[in-house]
């Protein structure tokens, strides 16, 4: 069953605004986890941890999924088919593999923001932990970045 043209287009659409839009928050995500790490102001540090959390859960987590679920649809119910071309298992690899990444990660998000709201915020204590949240953002910018190129410029490549 393939999806009408005008379903097909609103499904795109909502595609496209998904890993669009988790891309830029993920880029939002970097530059907190960035000032969390080398500001000199303790105020913003605490700042930058604390809304990670609110970052992930409601804007991260959603859109990865709405992403995934609806690159699925599009690969499914189209006539690029899932398992037809390489860049779009790459992208499919790419989703499904940051999405429970991003889930393991949020322990780490959680127990830093809980950190900063405490009176007592030790920086340097937890500082594997924030590198580490500097270091998986970057990556994971890096992928999300990739499975765009891979959207615009379709590498040739068939799997049947």
């Amino acid at each position: 069953m393939m999806l009408n043209p005008p379903l097909r287009k609103l499904v795109l659409l909502i595609h496209v605004l998904g890993s669009v839009g988790w891309t830029g928050a993920g880029a939002a995500f970097l530059a907190l986890a960035v000032t969390g790490l080398n500001s000199p102001h303790p105020l913003t540090i605490r700042a930058a941890y604390i809304a990670m959390v609110p970052i992930t859960w409601w804007i991260i987590v959603p859109l990865a999924l709405v992403s995934l679920v609806s690159g699925l649809l599009l690969s499914l119910f189209t006539p690029w088919g899932l398992f037809r071309h390489y860049w779009i298992v790459f992208k499919l690899l790419i989703s499904s593999i940051s999405l429970p990444v991003l889930l393991v990660h949020t322990g780490i998000i959680r127990r830093v923001a809980g950190a900063a709201m405490s009176a007592n915020f030790n920086f340097r204590e937890l500082y594997q932990d924030r590198l580490q949240l500097v270091i998986a953002s970057a990556v994971a910018l890096a992928a999300l970045v990739i499975a765009t190129l891979l959207s615009i410029y379709k590498p040739r490549g068939r799997i049947d």
